[in-house]
């Protein structure tokens, strides 16, 4: 504790000298524009303008965003005293000491003479005033520009950006502390694109200032050397001319470099990142520019009269910049995608081994015990793509997306053995022996092979475990055999198939509406609340998707449920009036070469039905009353005459009347759960029908 207090001390003690040096760092720049100077400190004042010009332009092109820089006002007045405080001083000098020679002001005025001049006063005239027009007509004026245009608009924007936070806020969106920050950010791009815009002027003053000290100098030190020290005017002109000049150089140099770099950071306007990411990466993002580019400089340096090599290397380098840059980005986005897929294996990892993932339940999850869950995970990439396009075809033929389905292991189950469960609940369960091929035989004949007895999963029919290695074998007696991999999507599809009213959520519900096209959701507006909600919508179809019935024409099934809703209030009645309307998709799913076999209740059955529905003054059914003995000896009948035709390997529908269609279904899933019910009004016009026989 002691030391964090002393170290906490240090810090204070630090910033309140960093504090003390800035200031008196402001004071002696303004004490230099009264106090004469040795050249010694104007050379060490000069050096330091350069530097700190420098400085300031590195960080223009590295800062993210211009307020990152915000500071970048304040800088510019300081920089701009020190240039004019050094060049008073400078001024000060040349006028008192020029007469003794090119090194009277210091030796970088006078190395920035010789450097630049090469010993002709002439050229550094001509490259003053370039550089002076460079920086006061192009880079200031610009800049300038772009600051005011930036003000501006950001002053206009003020209002409509914080009615755009308070919206956000409103809607929960950001919280209190997010629209603080944003708040803060508007108010302080405002200010810096308002302050950018005075301080531009100090560049722009600063750059007449220039010009006028150094014509002051040189007309004023000609004067003085003649009149004062009697020095030849040719002597005085050579030597006062590039003293100032020299001085003028070492100024502008300063005053340019600081001048891109207002520039830069103006024009950075809402682009975000470093200057080179923005400006590189945004020109190179487009590879035929970077092709066509090379095609035009080939075409150059073909042309006779150019110089061949300079085109040549530049056209060269730009095919092979737009050829290697799409291949970088397809790396860089194979390298994004197995980041993000390991990711999310870990996100998915960790979610399952916390306390939360314990409380998740999936919505369908395959479960595997050790030996099938290893066999599996080698095959994970096959069984993906099975999976979905398992969910593909139910997509297709149900009209909604069954859930992902999860793949997970468990140790406590045998080791060869799989479980399929729905919302957490097991539905199923079964062993697949590692190694060997299933072959369904039912009554037929047995293979010659031998073989484990096992019924097969889905439907229960009889079949065989054989090995692997009699697969050929099988196949020249006629056998066809199932691979592990199939008898478990087989067993998945029909768990899943039996189970598609608990798998229709409200959110597929919601997902179905959200893709009607406006003058569905307009329907939809118009029936609900008042006749139906949208969970009553959903009973309807749940109660279509557990007979198997596909919701697949949605916009027909709304006609049909705004037809009756306003007239029925059961939901079971609204769903016999969809099944109607949609009569012909109905028989169209269910029939065979375009004929429609079916089984019908016999006389006395349709008596009983009819006679044990209850119904109000209104004529409409209310209960169903029926003997229970009577039901047992319908159930006998229905197994008789059902697994008499399920024997000849028939495929039919159970046909009744409309009233009593839900109660005659009632019994038969409990015998037959696949087994589909109509009623006569659902036998769609144009359907041949094939009677089979009937019940009872």
């Amino acid at each position: 504790m002691a030391e964090t207090a002393t170290g906490d001390k240090q810090l204070e003690t630090i910033s309140g000298l960093r504090d003390v040096g800035f200031a008196l760092g402001v004071i002696v720049i303004l004490t230099v524009l009264f106090l004469p100077l040795p050249s010694v400190l104007i050379d060490l004042g000069l050096a330091v303008s350069i530097a700190v010009s420098i400085l300031i332009l590195m960080v223009a092109l590295w800062i993210q965003r211009p307020l990152d820089f915000s500071a970048f006002p304040t800088v510019l007045l300081i920089a701009t005293m020190l240039r004019l405080a050094l060049n008073i001083a400078t001024t000060r000098l040349i006028l008192t000491n020029g007469a003794d020679g090119h090194t009277a002001a210091g030796h970088v005025i006078a190395g920035f003479a010789k450097f630049v001049m090469g010993g002709d006063f002439f050229i550094g005239i001509v490259i003053f005033l370039i550089l002076l027009t460079v920086n006061f007509i192009v880079i200031t004026k610009g800049a300038s520009r772009i600051a005011e245009v930036g003000a501006r608009f950001a002053l206009d924007g003020i209002p409509g950006k914080q009615m755009a936070i308070d919206a956000d806020l409103s809607s929960g969106l950001i919280d209190e502390r997010e629209a603080q920050r944003r708040r803060r950010d508007l108010e302080e791009e405002s200010s810096f694109f308002g302050a950018m815009d005075g301080a531009s002027k100090f560049v722009r003053g600063d750059a007449i200032a220039g010009l006028i000290i150094t014509a002051i100098n040189v007309f004023g030190g000609i004067a003085i050397a003649t009149w004062r020290h009697g020095l030849p005017v040719s002597d005085a002109v050579d030597v006062f001319t590039k003293l100032s000049v020299g001085d003028g150089l070492v100024s502008q140099i300063p005053a340019l470099i600081i001048s891109l770099a207002a520039g830069l950071v103006v024009a950075k306007g809402g682009t975000r990142g470093s200057v080179d990411k923005a400006v590189l990466g945004q020109i190179t993002s487009h590879p035929r520019a970077l092709m066509v580019t090379a095609a035009m400089m080939g075409l150059l340096a073909l042309m006779p009269g150019l110089p061949f090599f300079p085109f040549a290397v530049l056209g060269g380098l730009s095919g092979f910049a737009g050829y290697l840059i799409p291949r970088r980005w397809q790396a860089e986005r194979v390298a994004a995608e197995e980041k993000q897929r390991v990711e999310t294996q870990k996100a998915a990892e960790e979610t399952r081994q916390s306390v939360k993932g314990a409380l998740k339940i999936s919505e369908v999850e395959i479960v595997f015990g050790q030996q099938l869950s290893a066999v599996f995970l080698r095959k994970h990439d096959q069984l993906g793509q099975r999976v979905a396009k398992l969910r593909r075809k139910f997509a297709r033929q149900y009209g909604f997306v069954v859930p992902e389905i999860q793949l997970s292991d468990d140790l406590s189950l045998p080791p060869r053995a799989y479980q399929i469960r729905i919302h957490g609940a097991t539905l199923a369960n079964h062993e697949l022996p590692l190694g060997d091929v299933l072959v369904i035989i039912g009554d037929g004949p047995m293979p010659s092979v031998p073989g484990v007895e096992t019924f097969e999963p889905a439907f229960g029919l009889k079949a065989l475990w054989i090995p692997e290695a009699f697969a050929k074998e099988l196949k020249r007696e006629g056998f066809t055999t199932v691979d592990i991999m199939t008898v478990l999507l087989t067993h998945l599809s029909e768990a899943i198939r039996n189970n598609l009213a608990q798998l229709f959520s409200y959110r597929d519900m919601q997902q179905l509406v959200d893709g009607l096209p406006p003058e569905y959701k307009k329907l939809l507006d118009e029936i609900r609340p008042a006749h139906i909600s949208y969970s009553g919508i959903q009973a309807v179809l749940k109660m279509l998707l557990a007979e198997r019935v596909s919701i697949r024409n949605i916009q027909l099934i709304l006609e049909a449920i705004a037809e009756i809703a306003p007239h029925a209030r059961r939901t079971e009645q609204v769903a016999e009036h969809v099944r109607q309307r949609i009569s012909q998709q109905i028989c169209g799913d269910l029939a065979i070469d375009g004929a429609l076999p079916v089984l019908r209740l016999g006389a006395r059955w349709d008596l009983a039905f009819h006679e044990a529905l209850k119904r109000d003054q209104r004529g409409e059914v209310v209960e169903f009353d029926i003997d229970p003995r009577l039901i047992e000896d319908f159930s006998k009948d229905a197994r008789n005459a059902i697994k008499k035709l399920m024997d000849k390997g028939e495929q039919f529908v159970v046909v009744t009347s409309v009233e009593a269609r839900p109660y005659v279904r009632l019994v038969i899933e409990r015998l037959f759960p696949t087994l589909p019910v109509l009623s006569h009004v659902e036998l769609a016009r144009g359907v041949q029908i094939k009677a089979l026989g009937s019940i009872g």
